[in-house]
């Protein structure tokens, strides 16, 4: 053995060790309980980042956990198309390379383009997944746009729509005019940003405002009905300049209005704000659309048509300023911005007939399962937040104007799906869904659904009411959820980003996958977000060595194998039974820690027992005892280090596997059993 651990001379060839051995790959069992972990889904937009890293360690732990206990443990792999984040990387390398945009290329050619695009950077991740320690079941990989995931979405659809669960119907939507597409209300972050805060003079009455660019279609006046103030112009049809003209609007009463915003006097604009909208359905309003598809205000708005959006308001701003319609501007407003989660254009709300899936009826019964416990969540404070959501959401738009992924299987239609829509289907397209086949019998549901806490409504609630509406059961029973990995402004790791991007490979490359794994996973609670310390990564470097030199020493000081592999008890000085004490109360530990999901607990007691319990104080106590051959010594050390390395292996799967053999052991460790307790 070489004095250190190296790394990067040994994990390559550890890993196709393990692929050749088949030991990812599980067996149908009837006899045993399987126990199944589904990855989430890497969209196929890059390279991984620090926190696919994170998420994938720790299902991965879970993986090597369970299989060493003996049970039937399926972790299927696969990957996203990711429609719309595919699509726009896609487009910014054509950009870049040939100043050219889908359009110049046109559609057939420039899917062939995202074909091309698939086929490299798939590649690219499975590398990286492998090169992180990732034991899952490359024979089962799955990626959402193979021939039969395709057909599973195509029947997804036709069964919601049988059903009366998708529609199609004229709504007002979340519009990006740079990607010229919906997009669903998750995915629009929002911003907080200062901006003019309008008070524009409406006849008799002022209101306030963000946006005096959409005033051109407003259709009524508004105040709360218990407003006092404004009790006499309820029902009223009030006159008033415009920079069109003179017009007159009707004041209405809704309790949708806030009293304390502004004046206590809104403008209704249907056809530009959700809340608008809905009070407009209330009230049968006009909807005027007076900001089209493309950003720019339309031929309804006179001589500010054609200006984009930023451009109009400021414009607006100023002419009504001339022709005395504004009584003041608020400079210091603060407000939350919508900005598409993928370009961070500012967001238009704008009506569009789009397909939608009705989802009242599929969220109740997956609010049921984990209000009576049939799924549960941790860290446990995540449940209230995916209640309060599941209790107030909305239809979701699933239909996209993008051509990348999976069309809408509707005649003429040229839209695609929204990505989470064929992703909600993971758990169980993967197992051969809508065939009633074996693996679907037997891998669903799921046991454990590891991702990271951000897109617990992006697809976890998504895949919980698919998987009860389509299979009839929930598609996992325990949902467990980690934080984000930050890079040192703060700022969430996005393989879309570079500039937020720490690439895993790199890291691997100089301190080893096993440094960071645990660099990653201990010293941070679940669900709690972090940024990565090179210090951390040092430290945990330090440590694969320590276990290396510790093998290295049980083997250069005893006579390799023992074959007859039992403690002398009789002959156990104090020492050895402290240790061996020390050791059974560490397999509790551990074992208890793992079964609650205490990933940190967990590897961090396992690393001060091996450093300091075992290395610096027991190994220390026993040299001379080895020197003179002493059995009770011997037997005692290579039970601690073996026991010890079978609790490591999951958290540090490569050097615990390249000092196994070396300890005399003809299997390998990934499939050696765990300590008894």
């Amino acid at each position: 053995m070489d004095k250190t651990f190296k790394p990067q001379k040994v994990e390559k060839k550890i890993y196709q060790e393990w692929e050749s051995s088949k030991a990812f790959t599980p067996k149908i069992d009837s006899k045993k309980k399987p126990f199944v972990v589904m990855m989430p889904l890497p969209n196929v937009t890059g390279s991984l980042h620090i926190g696919h890293a994170l998420m994938l360690t720790l299902q991965d732990i879970l993986t090597r956990y369970h299989r060493m206990k003996g049970e039937s443990t399926l972790y299927l792999p696969g990957k996203d198309h990711a429609a719309i984040a595919a699509q726009n990387v896609v487009e910014k390398e054509l950009w870049e390379r040939e100043k050219k945009t889908r359009h110049d290329l046109g559609r057939e050619e420039f899917l062939k383009r995202m074909w091309a695009w698939m086929d490299e950077y798939g590649e690219v991740i499975e590398d990286q997944i492998k090169r992180l320690g990732v034991s899952c079941d490359w024979s089962r990989k799955r990626f959402t746009m193979d021939k039969e995931y395709q057909a599973a979405v195509k029947e997804a659809f036709e069964r919601l729509q049988k059903k009366g669960l998708i529609y199609q119907g004229e709504r007002i939507v979340n519009w990006c005019s740079r990607c010229g597409t919906t997009l669903s209300d998750l995915e629009v972050e929002h911003e907080e940003r200062k901006d003019p805060f309008y008070y524009i003079r409406y006849g008799p009455l002022t209101l306030a405002t963000v946006r005096p660019e959409t005033k051109f279609g407003d259709t009524a006046i508004a105040v709360h009905p218990k407003d006092s103030r404004y009790k006499k112009y309820i029902g009223r049809e009030i006159e008033f300049e415009t920079l069109l003209g003179k017009k007159r609007m009707k004041v209405i009463a809704d309790e949708a209005v806030d009293p304390k915003f502004g004046t206590g006097v809104v403008k209704v604009t249907p056809a530009h704000d959700p809340k608008d909208f809905e009070v407009g359905q209330r009230h049968n309003l006009e909807v005027l659309q007076v900001i089209g598809f493309d950003g720019r205000l339309n031929e309804k708005t006179g001589p500010y048509a054609g200006l984009a959006v930023a451009e109009a308001r400021k414009k607006v701003a100023q002419d009504m300023k001339k022709r005395g319609l504004l009584e003041k501007v608020d400079q210091n407003y603060t407000h939350s911005v919508g900005l598409c989660y993928r370009c961070r254009t500012v967001v238009e709300p704008l009506v569009s007939k789009q397909w939608f899936v009705k989802v009242a009826p599929l969220a109740k019964p997956a609010i049921e399962a984990v209000k009576k416990g049939k799924i549960k969540i941790v860290p446990k404070r995540f449940e209230k937040v995916y209640l309060h959501w599941m209790e107030n959401i909305h239809d979701w738009c699933i239909s996209r104007q993008i051509w990348w992924g999976h069309p809408v299987p509707i005649k003429g239609s040229e839209d695609t799906l929204d990505t989470w829509f064929s992703s909600a289907l993971w758990p169980f397209t993967t197992l051969g869904w809508p065939k009633e086949t074996k693996e679907l019998k037997y891998f669903y549901p799921g046991t454990v659904l590891e991702t990271g806490w951000d897109i617990l409504f992006f697809w976890v609630a998504r895949m919980i009411m698919m998987g009860i509406e389509l299979v009839g059961d929930v598609p996992f029973t325990t949902i467990v959820l980690n934080g984000m990995v930050k890079d040192v402004t703060g700022k969430k790791m996005s393989k879309t980003r570079p500039e937020h991007n720490i690439d895993p490979l790199e890291v691997i490359g100089k301190y080893g996958a096993d440094s960071l794994r645990m660099a990653l996973v201990v010293g941070v609670s679940l669900g709690q977000d972090q940024t990565l310390d090179e210090g951390k990564l040092v430290g945990y470097r330090n440590f694969a060595n320590k276990v290396w030199n510790i093998a290295r020493f049980t083997k250069l000081n005893l006579k390799l194998p023992i074959t007859n592999h039992q403690l002398p008890n009789k002959n156990l000085k104090s020492e050895d039974k402290k240790i061996l004490k020390e050791l059974d109360f560490l397999v509790k530990k551990v074992t208890e820690d793992l079964d609650n999901y205490r990933f940190s607990q967990a590897g961090e007691i396992i690393y001060q027992f091996m450093w300091h319990q075992l290395a610096d104080v027991y190994i220390e106590k026993i040299k001379g005892r080895l020197k003179e051959e002493d059995p009770a010594a011997q037997e005692t050390l290579l039970t601690v280090v073996k026991t010890s390395l079978k609790l490591l292996h999951p958290f540090m799967p490569f050097v615990t596997e390249a000092v196994w053999g070396d300890l005399g052991e003809k299997e390998l460790l990934i499939t050696s059993s765990y300590p008894d307790l």
